[in-house]
């Protein structure tokens, strides 16, 4: 069975990695509520670590990306 054809749940833990799932920029977009490109922009400036996939994609540990969500203050909506 071709592993990339069996999708998972959104952050769920894959066995084969040790410390937890892996998540794709799009995924990470989500959780910070920004564009993919822009996760892929901090991965590049280093402000985020990435891993490389054989194929070249970008994943992100899910831990480490929980540890940076924790520390971004909550959006405000504007009172007008």
């Amino acid at each position: 069975m071709n592993p990339h054809s069996t999708p998972r749940p959104f952050g769920a833990p894959d066995a084969r990695i040790p410390g937890g799932a892996l998540l794709t920029p799009s995924e990470v977009a989500i959780l910070f509520r920004v564009d993919p490109k822009t996760v892929t922009r901090w991965a590049k400036a280093g402000k985020i670590s990435a891993i490389r996939t054989l194929g070249g994609h970008r994943r992100f540990h899910e831990d480490e990306v929980r540890q940076l969500l924790a520390g971004v203050p909550e959006q405000r909506t504007p009172s007008f």
